[in-house]
């Protein structure tokens, strides 16, 4: 199901390349990266959720760590904040990860709402295109008798990259836009 989504955003973006490659993006044709970009947002939503989940075993959560590091650009980071201190800490996607399976929670729930662009796509001098998608995540731990012993909610800000590139299909070079997510930055954080 996953592949064939993929495959199904796959196709409208690269159908899409001539139209996009122009200065101003059509917007019929950008609505393919932008649903592509939320989509990855959402999965990674989703992965985050798997590998928070007490319940998941290790080897599921290694192979769903290794789906989530793939939407990742390289070196990109994701912030961690706390009602109980002001710095917001910083990690790799794979160390965000083992950090989140290693909570010190019996049970940990974790969801993400209101997903939204809030910044339109910008070109840069490279030619890559910059975005931010920003997502609110409720984070709940409790002991097993259910008693809450943290929950808040934080405002998370996605960089988004969409990036030239090409692959080679049937022996032909064929051009394509790829959406990938950059660093997480916590820009707010409350009960």
């Amino acid at each position: 199901m996953q592949l064939i989504k993929y495959t199904a955003l796959f196709l409208a973006v690269l159908l899409s390349t001539s139209a996009f490659a122009q200065k101003n993006i059509d917007p019929r044709r950008k609505q393919a990266i932008d649903s592509l970009a939320l989509e990855k947002v959402k999965d990674l939503s989703k992965y985050i959720s798997i590998v928070g989940n007490k319940e998941t075993q290790f080897s599921e959560a290694q192979r769903v760590m290794d789906r989530a590091e793939e939407l990742f650009a390289e070196d990109s980071e994701m912030g961690v904040s706390s009602l109980e201190r002001e710095e917001v800490n910083y990690y790799k996607v794979r160390e965000y990860f083992e950090r989140l399976m290693a909570l010190n929670y019996d049970k940990v729930k974790i969801q993400w709402y209101d997903i939204h662009y809030v910044s339109d796509l910008e070109q840069q001098p490279d030619g890559t295109f910059v975005g931010v998608i920003t997502v609110y995540q409720r984070f709940e731990g409790s002991s097993k008798d259910g008693t809450m012993e943290y929950k808040d909610t934080t405002k998370k800000d996605i960089t988004i990259f969409v990036k030239r590139k090409e692959t080679q299909i049937a022996g032909r070079i064929i051009e394509f836009w790829d959406v990938m997510l950059g660093d997480i930055r916590v820009t707010e954080t409350s009960a």
